[in-house]
């Protein structure tokens, strides 16, 4: 169980520095993170991390996909390890 969390923490650190990093490529017009690659690191245990940068870096909040998928994905990760853990 513990390796889980530390898989979901390591994830999420590196979403959330991804997310700041976009929102700092978007300021300085350079290139982009792709936003299927945002989803996919969400999608395999980053999205509290994407939730968390959402809201530090005020990065993609306005876009309905991100502002509802990752804190739904984020729910579902607890959920998954919160279940795994009740056995």
């Amino acid at each position: 169980m513990k390796l889980l969390w530390c898989y979901i923490g390591i994830m999420s650190i590196l979403l959330f520095v991804i997310m700041g990093w976009d929102k700092l490529s978007a300021m300085r017009e350079k290139r982009r993170i792709p936003e299927a690659t945002l989803f996919l690191l969400a999608v395999i245990g980053g999205a509290p991390g994407g939730v968390m940068g959402m809201i530090c870096f005020r990065h993609k909040i306005r876009k309905p996909g991100f502002a509802v998928g990752f804190p739904l994905l984020a729910i579902a990760w607890f959920a998954a390890v919160w279940l795994l853990g009740a056995r």
